[in-house]
């Protein structure tokens, strides 16, 4: 007895062995054999808008429309109809359920024929991602594949796959997808007839997916489901008082199937793309598009299309930022996207282009910030020549003196080519990378004086930034497209411009009495609203851009081949579309509180006349706003304080006074280079009186500048053109005044006249030294390059 029960051991011990090899064996196997390559197969792409509806949906790489579906995101009814029907014991079994493989052969032997194939959620994945022909072999194949799943992947894994997969007709496969196709709605909520429905069409695909055809079969398919349904408790009962299960068989019975599939979305087709490329690997994508603002967006766009595109215009943009949070709530890159013809599927919101002077407001509120300008300060607008740059306004004429905020208001380009070199280009460039432009030429010096009036490209997408950054008081607010669901909303924020800067700088925008009033408008705008227009040069692009309470815009119209038209003038092409969408998306019927002055602005003492500090002969002050720890210190440079002798008017100087009855008066003296700009308009401005014989020259503080030739220039001859055809004038700006300046050509005299008129010189081939004398013997100097043109 002893023996026998030693030899019984020593059995179950060697089977235990066996046993665990086995089991040793079938893991190994499992994680060594690899899975089906379709349930690695990747879904279909799909783009949302922010309050989770499609905005588009891509097929997928094998042409199927797939979308990938989280168990929370489905209808708990569906989930517990499926596996009543389907697999009852799902969570308890290894991939294999006995129980339901031996009723499945009972039965089939007492019906005679296959009835029931006893196959789980598990294996009827494994069909779908390896079909074989059903067979007894293929039977056992599915069975050992579906112990592979269970034993690699998790039962939620293993149930968000089949839910992918599972067959709807055509090219339409998964839940979603077909919830979608079907009814237009996700599947997260689901009606007893559209779960019966879903329940019926995967046992039968080819002949119970909606078309007018199957209706019939779909119908009877969907209603002998339900009866399953109810038999098994899995009905779903439905919003409202409980029902008896005879009424709600009836009331579904009632439902008529659908009969035809509802196109997915398609929406939205340059955004959608863009951000396919910036998330290839991201199933969904959740974009802070706001579907309201998009189709408002592209509505405006394509109704303009009609008056655009005689004009051979054939190419625009729209964006739309919250600017509080930096969200994008409409990115429209075109209007034709499917046409065929070039360049209609680029996303032009993302093309680099000219922004003519829609940039001018940055270098204005810079200047604020740096204590270079007030808003109030004169400044000079006439010709100019920076090595050979001659900036000129759209129109081609010039003001002599304006206001700095009315330069802006007006949009004229010298005053602002003058502030960037006081404000400086690379200072003002790298601003414009901080604030996220991808396009400029990471190379000091590249750019010049030009880029204040468009010689630097940005997107309509990143100029849309940069406006956002101004109405949120110069927060930086970098651009989002998705809204990440892995963190809080957050906008990324970087501090550009002060409060005070930003706000003086809307101030200017927010003008009516402009060039850029969009004159075909038939409505008044609101007060709230500020903005600018840019035209790049060549007429290849028109702009504008600006913001209301809440929302910040950019238009961009051209053609993005580079083919001009003159109708790309920012204030008649671009200016209408802006307010279009700036006024639709406005909120109604909520007053905006006019906006009060940041607290870094400070009410500051300045010349009425000429917005600077009030010098000593400034006569009228006036109080403006500026920034209190950036104040321009330069005093009133207009006013001038003279001693007039009353007797004959004229001005007296300290040693001359003596024996003279005299006053001081103030006058006012302009620049000589406006005085000359004026005096060729035959405009001819009010002077201090000349000086009283034997007072002789006055006294001057500083030397003579040279202005032209400006420093730096080549001066090239044209040997087709006679020498008196090319000469060049000599002029010089003379803090003393219009007194008299000399003029020296490689130490010849060549002339003398007052600083408010110029010297002409006709120039030869060779390298030259020029010097300017004034009264007093200070003097200034250049060299300049002639040479013959080749």
């Amino acid at each position: 007895m002893r023996w026998m029960a030693a030899s019984t051991r020593r059995g179950l011990l060697g089977w235990g062995i066996y046993l665990s090899l086995a089991l040793g064996a079938v893991v190994l196997a499992a994680h060594l054999v690899p899975l089906p390559p379709r349930l690695s197969l990747p879904s279909s792409q799909v783009i949302t808008y922010r309050d989770g509806q499609p905005a588009h949906v891509f097929l997928s790489p094998d042409e199927k429309v797939r979308i990938a579906v989280p168990l929370e995101e489905v209808d708990p009814g569906y989930l517990t109809a499926l596996l009543r029907l389907e697999d009852k014991r799902f969570f308890t079994h290894g991939g294999v359920d006995p129980l339901a493989v031996a009723r499945a052969v009972w039965v089939n032997l007492r019906a005679g024929r296959v009835v029931s194939g006893g196959s789980t959620l598990t294996m009827q994945l494994v069909r779908l991602a390896e079909p074989r022909p059903r067979t007894l072999r293929s039977k056992m194949v599915e069975a050992l594949r579906a112990v592979q799943l269970e034993l690699l992947l998790e039962k939620r894994e293993i149930l968000e796959r089949y839910l992918q997969l599972v067959p709807y007709g055509g090219n339409v496969e998964g839940l979603e997808a077909a919830s979608w196709a079907y009814f237009g709605h996700a599947a997260r909520r689901l009606s007893a007839e559209e779960i019966a429905l879903l329940l019926a069409v995967p046992q039968d695909p080819n002949d119970r997916h909606p078309s007018e055809r199957n209706a019939r079969r779909l119908k009877a398919a969907r209603d002998e489901i339900a009866e399953r349904l109810a038999h098994l408790g899995a009905l779903p009962d439905g919003e409202g008082e409980p029902r008896p299960v005879a009424q709600r068989l009836e009331e579904l019975r009632a439902v008529p199937v659908p009969t035809h599939l509802t196109p997915f979305a398609r929406e939205a087709p340059h955004a959608a793309y863009y951000l396919r490329q910036r998330h290839p690997d991201r199933a969904r994508l959740i974009s802070t598009l706001d579907r309201g603002a998009q189709r408002l967006a592209e509505d405006v766009l394509q109704a303009a299309q009609a008056e655009l595109a005689p004009a051979g215009i054939r190419h625009g943009a729209i964006v739309v930022i919250d600017h509080r949070s930096g969200e994008v709530r409409a990115l429209v890159g075109g209007t034709r996207f499917g046409s065929g013809a070039a360049g209609d599927q680029i996303p032009a919101f993302d093309a680099p282009r000219s922004p003519g002077s829609a940039l001018k407001p940055f270098i204005y509120a810079m200047a604020l910030d740096g204590g270079l300008a007030l808003p109030e300060h004169l400044v000079s607008d006439i010709p100019v020549d920076y090595r050979g740059y001659t900036p000129r306004n759209y129109d081609g004429a010039f003001t002599g003196l304006t206001r700095m905020e009315d330069a802006l208001s007006r949009s004229l380009n010298v005053p602002f080519v003058n502030l960037l070199k006081e404000v400086k280009v690379e200072r003002f460039v790298g601003t414009l990378r901080q604030l996220g432009a991808r396009h400029l030429v990471d190379h000091p010096g590249h750019y010049g004086l030009s880029a204040a009036i468009g010689a630097v490209e940005v997107t309509p997408l990143e100029l849309a930034g940069f406006y956002a950054m101004l109405a949120h008081d110069g927060e930086g607010r970098v651009p989002r497209l998705v809204v990440d669901e892995a963190r809080p909303l957050q906008a990324l924020s970087l501090r550009v411009l002060s409060p005070g800067a930003a706000y003086l700088t809307r101030r200017a925008l927010a003008r009516r009495d402009r060039p850029d009033f969009p004159g075909r408008r038939r409505v008044s705008l609101p007060r709230d609203v500020h903005w600018k227009t840019g035209t790049s040069y060549g007429h290849r692009d028109a702009w504008a851009a600006g913001s209301g309470p809440e929302l910040t815009a950019a238009v961009w119209l051209g053609n993005l081949d580079n083919t001009p038209s003159v109708a790309l003038v920012g204030a008649e092409a671009a200016g209408p579309l802006l307010f279009d969408v700036l006024e639709g998306l406005a909120r109604r019927g909520v007053p905006t509180p006019r906006e009060a002055p940041p607290a870094d602005l400070a009410k500051i003492e300045v010349c009425t006349y000429s917005g600077h500090l009030p010098g000593p002969a400034c006569e009228h002050t006036t109080e403006v706003l500026g920034l209190s720890r950036s104040v321009p210190t330069t005093p009133c440079p207009y006013h001038v304080a003279v001693d007039v002798e009353v007797k004959s008017g004229l001005q007296v100087r300290p040693g001359c006074r003596e024996g003279r009855e005299y006053v001081t008066r103030a006058y006012l003296r302009w620049p000589a280079s406006v005085r000359r700009f004026l005096s060729r308009a035959q405009r001819v401005l009010p002077e201090p009186p000349a000086l009283a014989p034997g007072c002789g020259e006055a006294p001057a503080e500083k030397p003579p500048a040279i202005l032209s030739p400006p420093a730096g220039m080549t001066a090239l001859l044209r040997p087709d053109l006679p020498l008196d055809a090319q000469e060049i004038p000599l002029e010089a700006e003379s803090p003393a005044g219009d007194g008299l300046l000399s003029w020296f050509v490689n130490g010849d005299f060549l002339g003398q006249a007052p600083a408010r008129e110029p010297v002409w010189w006709q120039p030869r081939a060779g390298r030259h030294e020029i010097l300017v004398e004034d009264g007093q013997g200070q003097s200034a100097t250049r060299t300049l390059e002639v040479r013959l043109l080749q």
